[in-house]
């Protein structure tokens, strides 16, 4: 990469939860090394990561009100210190989407769009993981509905999802919440998944430990993809592919 000019600053409001900060920034920096070959420290895109803890509870309703200011003053927070654009990796935020991205006035990435972009075309039947908030939302479902596919969702997958989160959130140790994700995996196959949509960033302390042959689409990995090409795109540079990665993946 040239280093002549200093490069653009990415935006990253995260923190929704806590634990998927990490895990997203280091999908950005996989990303560097796929899409364009990055290798010294210079190389990589330059990121400004705002870790925001919201009033979001597992096990109580939201706040819209208080959750929606609280996602705005942090992106306002980014915008004033000079990022070129913004990606909030985490999917139950995009509900208060189309208020948020008038709001500023750097570009703000749709990690929705982005993921059902990456679902594989021989998908049919596609199970939704994601927050109760999400989900009661529709962000996901009503996309999947127009385009004809089966969408796996529903209370008695909720639950299960719920536990996990939880599981996932509030304890430090894996064991539980991989057995959780494991068993809820085999049985959505089972049910006639092809196709699981994480769409939930907490899901990824678990996900790569599953035992299908369904195919994974995950939007935060989708959004850490669409982050680089975004910036490589504003630095005025082409990607120059390192490794090919499908548009989704299957979990080993």
């Amino acid at each position: 990469m040239g280093r002549d000019a200093a490069p653009k600053l990415i935006g990253i409001l995260a923190g929704m939860g806590p634990r998927s900060t990490a895990p997203f920034v280091d999908l950005v920096v996989d990303e560097c090394q796929r899409q364009y070959g990055a290798r010294d420290d210079l190389d990589f895109a330059p990121m400004l990561i705002y870790s925001l803890p919201t009033p979001f509870y597992i096990d109580r309703p939201i706040d819209h009100a208080a959750l929606e200011a609280t996602i705005r003053a942090g992106l306002r927070k980014l915008e004033d210190s000079g990022v070129a654009f913004i990606a909030m990796p985490c999917n139950s935020a995009h509900i208060y989407f189309e208020r948020l991205a008038p709001s500023i006035h750097v570009p703000l990435l749709n990690m929705v769009d982005v993921a059902l972009g990456a679902l594989p075309a021989a998908a049919r039947s596609v199970a939704l993981l994601a927050t109760r908030p999400t989900l009661e939302s529709r962000l996901y479902q009503d996309a999947l509905d127009r385009a004809g596919l089966r969408v796996l969702a529903g209370e008695t997958w909720q639950a299960r999802v719920d536990e996990l989160i939880l599981a996932i959130k509030t304890s430090a140790e894996r064991a539980a919440a991989i057995s959780l994700w494991q068993a809820l995996v085999a049985d959505l196959e089972s049910d006639g998944a092809d196709t699981l949509l994480l769409a939930c960033t907490d899901l990824n302390a678990v996900s790569a430990t599953g035992g299908t042959r369904l195919a994974l689409v995950d939007a935060t990995r989708c959004l850490a993809e669409a982050v680089v090409g975004q910036w490589l795109q504003i630095e005025g540079k082409e990607p120059a592919l390192t490794t090919k990665m499908p548009r989704h993946q299957e979990i080993e």
